[in-house]
């Protein structure tokens, strides 16, 4: 009979990227069915629920859960045992560095030692503005990794940067290819000819992908955050991005890659671009625009260079039942981008859904789902439950920084499933995941797999309009 654990430790605390790597070095231990050790927010409190475990009522944002389901009672020392364990080994790994230096306490103090270069900002967001304002008026560059950033400080930010002649790359810029170096989820791709600015982290790595499968290679990869094109922000950081491609004489082109912007910003941006001695290829997402794979070929004629086909691998079985496409992502530009031509195809408001796991209401205290996929896979389970599910709709997305290997996690969800799944890889063949072995275990699962992301979708738009 199993037993099951469930306590709080108030005032404890590790990272969510942290409690993800205990948790999974519990569930691993012998006798353990299943465990999650995670911080008490909102999220995770709904995660828990799922999972069936009760949480005490009292349990707050500052408590630590640790949960556990066993086999029986007798395994319960050794599963908090190897809590334990995990935990200590997760505070060893955070502490890092030489033993006989003193830390330092703050961003301004480290950066008097080591001036200047680009200072990469990871905290809660609503304490990154302090940290990123110390590194700008230390005279760096910026990029913010942070989501959950509110719009006030980002344009406190980039209004500093912006005075200084600075560079402010995100709120929740999870991608950028800076001199070389990949940042964040970043593709490993072959220097070349294109700089990308990128108001899109998804969006980014799908063009990084596409551009790598036609052996064009990337010289820059500057994100400025998904917000820059918004109204509220105005696009600050796109102008000097731009400026600064502009003035590298290894950019022959130069990609802006944006969620829907703001018409008015997009506009003064496309003037500003305009005026630039290098040209620019405009991908910006929206209606009745190209979606990122015909930007990609844009892209690729005007560098005087064939569109190659994109790869697809397998072939989802015919919808046999229900009437709804649903769309489950990690990605943010991925999803909207398939939202928009799953709209365009079979019309709005037709019950259609399409989820970003990577949006901040889903990561606040939670790793980004690129990391841990424990809410996407929750998610998938109901809609392939539900009947009125015809065709699911899935990205993975690849690179440093995210998860070793996706589709071991997702494969197994997919294999037993009766109704096709259409899932969009994105990555290059330098990825550490192993793009090739990552298809054919997606693939051997039963999904269609696409390259590129515009093309799964409208397989399945195509499947789901075959139901009628």
């Amino acid at each position: 009979m199993t037993h099951t654990h469930v306590e709080l430790r108030p005032g404890a605390y590790a990272d969510s990227v942290a409690l993800l790597q205990v948790s999974r070095a519990v569930q691993q231990a012998d006798g353990v069915v299943a465990a999650q050790v995670a911080m008490a927010t909102a999220l995770n409190l709904e995660v828990l629920e799922g999972m069936g475990f009760d949480v005490p009522a009292e349990a707050g944002p500052n408590d630590l859960v640790v949960a556990v389901r066993l086999d029986d009672a007798d395994t319960l020392d050794a599963a908090l045992a190897a809590v334990a364990d995990a935990l200590d080994r997760a505070g060893r790994r955070a502490e890092g560095g030489a033993a006989d230096l003193a830390p330092h306490r703050t961003t301004a103090t480290a950066l008097r030692d080591a001036p200047g270069g680009l200072v990469l900002v990871s905290v809660p967001g609503r304490h990154a503005l302090v940290e990123a304002m110390d590194a700008l008026e230390a005279g760096s560059d910026v990029m913010v990794f942070s989501d959950n950033v509110p719009v006030a400080h980002e344009v406190a930010l980039k209004r500093a940067a912006a005075d200084r002649g600075l560079l402010v790359m995100g709120p929740d810029c999870g991608t950028a290819v800076v001199d070389g170096v990949g940042l964040g989820f970043a593709n490993v791709v072959r220097p070349g000819p294109v700089g990308l600015v990128a108001a899109s982290g998804t969006g980014c790595q799908q063009l990084l992908a596409l551009l790598d499968h036609a052996g064009v290679g990337v010289s820059s990869a500057l994100g400025v955050g998904g917000r820059d094109l918004a109204a509220e922000v105005g696009g600050p950081s796109t102008t000097e991005a731009l400026r600064r491609l502009d003035a590298d004489p290894d950019v022959e082109l130069v990609v802006l890659v944006s969620k829907p912007p703001a018409p008015e910003v997009a506009a003064t941006v496309g003037s500003y671009a305009e005026g630039l001695a290098t040209p620019v290829e405009l991908a910006l997402l929206g209606p009745g625009r190209p979606d990122l794979t015909a930007a990609a070929e844009a892209v690729l004629r005007r560098l005087g260079r064939a569109v190659p086909p994109w790869p697809v691998t397998g072939t989802a079985a015919p919808a046999s039942r229900g009437r709804l496409l649903r769309g489950l992502f990690v990605g943010g530009t991925l999803c909207q981008e398939a939202r928009i031509l799953a709209e365009e195809a079979l019309g709005a408001d037709a019950g259609h859904t399409f989820v970003d796991f990577g949006d901040d209401a889903w990561t606040e205290g939670r790793a980004h789902p690129m990391i841990d996929p424990t809410l996407r896979l929750e998610h998938l389970a109901r809609a392939a439950a539900d009947p009125e599910t015809a065709v699911l709709l899935l990205d993975v997305v690849l690179g440093h920084g995210a998860e070793p290997d996706p589709a071991a996690l997702l494969a197994p969800a997919l294999a037993d499933l009766d109704l096709p799944v259409v899932v969009s890889l994105v990555g290059t063949a330098a990825d550490p995941q192993d793009l090739a072995a990552q298809t054919a275990a997606l693939a051997g699962a039963g999904a269609e797999v696409h390259l590129s992301n515009a093309g799964a979708a409208r397989r399945a738009v195509e499947l789901v309009g075959s139901r009628g």
